[in-house]
């Protein structure tokens, strides 16, 4: 498996920023998918309590944090970054100690949170809130849409200069929209960079897979809006392009292509991937990645198009707008089937739950397949049983790639 040089610079990058919270005057938390554009243009360095639970599920101690918030109160169902996150706050401890050397969570002076990815960050957040006594602004864009029109945008930027007038008091600073502006760009030109990461799997053999991704992706999470975003992605492009070039792989031997719905299996990351190399098969897309691909950034018309950039991720659509998505990222990275991850504690971003695998595969003749897990809590994973579905989908979708 051909190994990406840029991970060596995104580690370097990781430890900057995480070390980099502790020296920083002012601290916002906010959502993966949340205005963070805004609160950087008032000065504020950006936490994202989920980018904190993805690294509780891949570090495998999560379930020993959920443990905590189950005695707290919270029930094992809900998501999962949820109840780790704010178990290893109870528990008073973090892997960021150890991978970073820092002290911990920082304080945020604000905390942010859009519910366009799901409800159960109104609570998560809100507890915090309660924690650390500080303002708490909600960003809620209307859901489920098939068509997103004006008046819809318009309520959440009025939502957005809400939180500017927040931003005001807890800074003590004016909104210079001048600043955003160039927060913007930023963002959309890392944005544009990623897509194009992204798009260089539509090769075939792919350089890149869906498990190199949800590393890469770091950076236009937690930095979105950053010369060093921008900066990465470029790099790590041409790093990928050069592989394009001399017909390097990320799987050698590929034979099959898939797309994976829904969030990775954060604590069984490398033995999954392992699978897939075994059976010289690449995920080549995701709706995960694909997460932080924000087309509509405008920074000459920043609010409005930030407020639209976040309330049309997928995730917040209708069925039927998933299925059109889904069906066009298929055609173009041309895949042989689609994997489905129920993720159990991620209602809002499993897809398998109201007949849209079946509805794929009968009507669009996509195979597909459903395996059940989840982001951080490996106990409601069957390894075993998944792997052999896994290696079963696969091979039934080599003899229908061969009959083809």
């Amino acid at each position: 498996m051909a190994e990406i040089e840029s991970v060596k610079d995104l580690k370097v990058i990781m430890k900057n920023y995480f070390q980099g919270l502790e020296q920083k005057p002012l601290v916002a938390w906010c959502t993966s998918v949340g205005p963070a554009e805004i609160l950087r243009s008032f000065g504020f360095e950006v936490f994202f309590p989920e980018n904190h639970g993805a690294l509780l599920g891949a570090t495998k101690t999560a379930e020993t944090y959920i443990n905590y918030a189950v005695k707290k109160g919270y029930s094992p169902h809900v998501c999962s970054y949820t109840t780790a996150d704010i178990g290893s706050y109870l528990a008073g401890s973090t892997p960021l100690s150890s991978h970073y050397q820092i002290k911990g969570v920082p304080k945020p002076n604000l905390i942010v949170y859009n519910t366009n990815q799901c409800r159960e960050v109104q609570d998560w957040f809100n507890f915090f809130g309660e924690e650390f006594k500080c303002p708490v602004v909600g960003i809620y864009p209307p859901r489920h849409l098939d068509d997103i029109t004006k008046e819809d945008i318009q309520q959440v930027v009025f939502q957005m200069k809400r939180l500017i007038k927040v931003c005001e008091q807890v800074t003590g600073k004016k909104w210079d929209e001048e600043v955003f502006k160039e927060v913007v760009k930023l963002s959309k030109e890392a944005t544009f960079l990623w897509q194009e990461v992204l798009k260089t799997a539509r090769h075939k053999p792919s350089p890149i897979t869906f498990f190199d991704g949800v590393i890469l992706m770091a950076p236009i999470v937690v930095l979105r809006g950053t010369q060093e975003a921008k900066l990465f992605y470029q790099k790590l492009l041409n790093e990928l392009k050069e592989k394009i070039n001399n017909n390097i792989a990320a799987v050698p031997g590929e034979k099959i292509r898939i797309f994976w719905d829904g969030m990775p299996l954060w604590g069984r990351l490398r033995k999954l991937s392992d699978v897939f190399v075994e059976n010289r098969s690449a995920i080549v897309a995701s709706t995960y990645c694909n997460s932080w691909i924000f087309d509509e950034f405008d920074e000459n018309n920043p609010l409005e198009s930030t407020s639209l950039a976040y309330t049309k991720i997928f995730i917040n659509r209708s069925e039927k707008i998933k299925t059109q998505m889904l069906l066009e990222w298929a055609k173009e990275y041309e895949v042989n089937g689609i994997i489905f991850h129920d993720t159990k504690t991620c209602f809002n971003n499993s897809n398998a739950k109201f007949g849209l695998p079946q509805k794929i595969k009968e009507k669009y003749n996509i195979p597909t397949l459903v395996i059940e897990g989840d982001l951080c809590d490996m106990r409601l994973f069957s390894e075993g049983q998944s792997i052999t579905k896994i290696e079963t989908f696969i091979e039934q979708l080599s003899e229908y790639v061969t009959v083809k």
